[in-house]
């Protein structure tokens, strides 16, 4: 069957090659772990997300091949339809649509416990991004564990499923962090950046009751801020207000979603911060970038007014579940908005190429994803 792949440490060799159809006995992982006896499930593929941990690993930035290959199937954005279940599978049954969790365990106790998506082992192990192949093929199989029923009238949105996964994590954790409270209520959120996971993460903390201002660098009016304002936020362009000037403009927020990508916005966030407040950080930045900033300032501020910097990566099957749960909340109260991020469909594996352009030559491509099959 098809796949599409790259050469690990190798600069743009994203390529297409044949691999073997898997089966629903096979061990896509046996090096990490192997999928009990009878639990298996065979999914066909029907879309994949592609983003920019795509186009950093075709850059061979980052990312391995399996142990004894050289080659890695890439794609961790996954979304398909079940055509064969093990004997021991219950959860799910043939014609079902699923999405599938990108981390596998390693050894440790987190690993051990389920919570693969917080592994305290420095290597870890995930599908198309490191040590594991991805989903970027005609069908792949793996264990129940991990796998997350997509409704059939939000089919339309599971390929959204991976990124919706990452926003649910990171405001549970923010929550889950600011118990240390008591009594914490925020009302106020700043989002950073408006790419998917911007956008998602406006959309959540509107559905959270809470004033939203999405911020990006792009004057509107353009997709991403109607986007944006649909979900019933503020869009605010930085080359026309501020950060700071925002802040004393409207309040400190109680939040701060972080994911531009940028490692200045992500402390640049920090001298806005409310009291009590909770900063996420999710964007993982690369390479060198300085940035002077009053370390003092921050220090004091942030220690006598008691603020939280927590980091997020990652999602567990449960988080991937809520995620689910945020898009069809969403597509209840805003209806018809979310789609309006899947801007770029490439249609087949074929047009590899087309799929790699999109994510390194058009700033306007929202979403790029890959209709694999129907």
């Amino acid at each position: 069957m098809k796949a599409v792949a790259v050469l690990p440490g190798k600069p743009n060799s994203v390529h297409l090659r044949e691999i073997p159809q898997p089966k629903l006995n096979d061990q896509p992982h046996p090096h990490v772990t192997k999928i009990p006896e009878g639990r298996a499930v065979l999914v066909k593929t029907l879309q994949i997300g592609v983003d920019a941990t795509d186009r950093e690993i075709n850059e061979a930035l980052y990312g391995n091949a399996p142990p004894g290959g050289e080659h890695l199937v890439i794609g961790h954005e996954s979304f398909g339809q079940v055509v064969e279940i093990g004997d021991k599978v219950t959860e799910f049954k043939v014609g079902n649509y699923v999405s599938c969790t990108v981390r596998r365990p390693g050894g440790s106790l987190f690993d051990k416990i389920g919570r693969n998506d917080i592994t305290s082992e420095e290597v870890y192990y995930e599908r198309g991004i490191n040590l594991c192949h991805g989903y970027m093929t005609e069908y792949f199989v793996d264990d129940a564990e991990y796998m997350v029923h997509v409704p059939v009238k939000l089919k339309h949105l599971g390929v959204l499923s991976e990124p919706a996964s990452v926003c649910a994590k990171a405001l549970e954790q923010v929550f889950l962090a600011q118990q240390r409270l008591q009594v914490w209520k925020p009302k106020l959120a700043f989002v950073m950046g408006s790419g998917q996971i911007g956008l998602l993460a406006t959309m959540m903390l509107r559905l959270r009751g809470l004033d939203v201002y999405t911020l990006a660098t792009k004057p509107g009016p353009h997709r991403k801020s109607e986007i944006a304002e649909a979900y019933g936020a503020k869009y605010i362009s930085t080359k026309q207000t501020s950060l700071h000037d925002l802040a004393k403009k409207v309040g400190r927020p109680d939040i701060i979603f972080e994911c531009t990508g940028n490692a200045e916005a992500c402390f640049r966030s920090m001298e806005v911060l409310n009291l009590n407040g909770a900063l996420v950080w999710t964007s993982i930045t690369g390479g060198s970038h300085k940035v002077e900033i009053d370390a003092a300032k921050i220090n004091l501020e942030w220690v006598l007014g008691n603020k939280l910097l927590v980091s997020s990566v990652n999602g567990n099957r449960s988080h991937f579940e809520q995620g689910i749960q945020a898009l069809s909340h969403g597509e209840l109260t805003y209806p018809g908005v979310t789609e309006r991020i899947l801007t770029n469909p490439v249609d087949g594996l074929d047009n590899y190429k087309e799929m790699m352009r999109l994510l390194v030559e058009d700033k306007d491509a929202l979403k790029v994803f890959v209709n694999v099959s129907q």
